[in-house]
């Protein structure tokens, strides 16, 4: 198995979400890196200040809640992380187990969910994948064939949109990539899930486009979870991991119980360490890019 050691890495992340509401709005955000990131130093701060509590949901993220005021707001989270400076780990041989070995708490990841109806492509999947080997390679076999099916198209699909539409018409942004390769796995019986959180332009060439958050694959293959990017069909330096489900039923970044606009979203994800981090001052006004 290839091992991730050594060298590290170090990476500003974070993100501001600035509302605007008629009155005050319950919310909860699902923003803060998962448990097991290798955050080195954090700040969550809210302008104005706002009480919030917080819960561990049914997949193992923490949810903070909060409720948003009326008129103007900024919810910020800024952290500092300490990434391999490795690709993602692989093991070509690690097999896929058979569903009587695997873990309860895995099972799940088997079924069918909102977005990715394996029942529904369970033919058209073993009609592609079902004689082949299942380890890591068919896996990544699998990424490959939905890096190929698919066309990203910025902005082309929406909440309604599930692996079902991506695999008729061919084309999405990354969740779709996402959905669509996890529920591929799911119809071939191997266990994957949906990620959400932050991927650097690490040794890559920059995409063209803001940074925003970023949505990948793990799979579930030799007693353990492997990263998979569709949206790339590459393993990549510097996945941190924000939350994990289903799919992106359980992963929305905000939960709001009301419309308050989002005037704006900016997020981070760069080795660009120019200015202190988190930010010295992270009230609305200094972080405002408008300026008005």
């Amino acid at each position: 198995m290839e091992q991730a050691q050594g060298a590290v890495r170090t990476l500003r992340i974070g993100c501001e979400f600035n509302h605007v509401a008629q009155s005050p709005t319950p919310a909860a955000f699902l923003i803060r890196p998962a448990s097991d990131a290798p955050i080195v130093r954090e700040l969550w701060t809210t302008d104005p200040v706002l009480q919030y509590g917080h819960y561990i949901d049914l997949y193992g993220n923490e949810v903070r809640r909060l409720t948003l005021p009326s008129g103007e707001s900024l919810v910020s989270h800024y952290a500092l992380a300490h990434v391999p400076d490795e690709v993602d780990e692989a093991d070509f041989s690690a097999p896929a187990l058979l569903a009587q070995d695997l873990p309860p708490d895995v099972l799940v990841y088997l079924l069918p969910s909102r977005y990715c109806q394996s029942d529904m492509l369970s033919e058209s999947a073993w009609n592609l994948f079902g004689s082949q080997e299942r380890t890591y390679e068919l896996v990544a076999k699998i990424q490959d064939w939905v890096w190929h099916h698919l066309e990203y198209r910025t902005g082309s699909t929406g909440s309604w949109w599930t692996a079902k539409d991506s695999f008729d018409n061919g084309y999405g942004v990354c969740r779709d990539f996402a959905h669509l390769m996890v529920t591929m796995c799911r119809a071939v019986t191997i266990p994957a899930r949906y990620c959400y959180g932050y991927l650097p332009d690490m040794d890559v060439e920059p995409l063209p486009t803001a940074m925003d958050f970023h949505a990948w694959v793990e799979v579930y293959l030799g007693g353990r979870w492997y990263t998979f990017d569709p949206r790339h069909n590459a393993r990549r330096k510097g996945h941190v991991p924000i939350g994990r489900g289903r799919d992106a039923t359980d992963l929305a970044m905000v939960t709001t119980w009301g419309v308050p606009w989002l005037r704006r979203l900016t997020v981070w994800a760069d080795e660009d360490l120019s200015e202190s981090w988190p930010p010295l001052d992270t009230s609305m006004a200094a972080r405002d890019p408008f300026g008005d």
